[in-house]
């Protein structure tokens, strides 16, 4: 039975997004650049209305199905940003334009839910030196620029095996 199709309880609709509300509570005290009671108040209100007010754009929720394997993928993720951010800035400082293999490739999806799919094309656009740019009509290919890429080939098995596996163990 989906959320929508059943009776919410209370805490579903004061609290429909249990993450998203702590979320939103950390990121506006770390945009204050101060903290104060009555910050930590705007915060909680507004990490509990933003929450209320989008219910009805996130009819069912996505389900987590490995919490252990979600943090894995974050470490993955950030570990790869760090390692790209030096790898980006050594083509920028040290490589002639004209020297960088540039290229569009197009990835084969075999993620199908919006959440993965989103997570993914997230994960790579963090990631420097490389952007999710388009996704097919059909949601089965995803295009992605390069900015430095010797293989095809090569760059699409680190994206399917690095992070649309891992992303297919934790989102349906």
């Amino acid at each position: 039975m989906t959320r929508s199709a059943r009776k919410l309880t209370y805490w579903e609709r004061g609290l429909p997004h249990p993450l998203l509300t702590l979320v939103l509570i950390a990121l506006w005290l770390a945009l204050s650049n101060e903290f104060s009671i009555a910050v930590l108040l705007v915060g909680v209100v507004l990490g509990m209305v933003i929450p209320i007010y989008t219910a009805n754009f996130w009819p069912d929720r996505p389900t987590i199905r490995s919490p252990l394997r979600a943090i894995g993928l974050i470490a993955i993720v950030v570990f790869d940003v760090v390692v790209a951010n030096i790898q980006v800035a050594y083509l920028i400082l040290f490589r002639r334009a004209d020297r960088l293999r540039t290229r569009w490739i197009a990835v084969p999806l075999d993620l199908t839910s919006p959440e993965g799919i989103t997570v993914l094309m997230a994960t790579i656009t963090l990631t420097p030196g490389t952007v999710s740019s388009d996704l097919s009509a059909d949601g089965r290919t995803l295009l992605v620029h390069c900015l430095d890429c010797g293989s095809e080939e090569v760059m699409v098995g680190q994206i399917k095996q690095r992070y649309e596996r891992r992303i297919g163990r934790i989102l349906p």
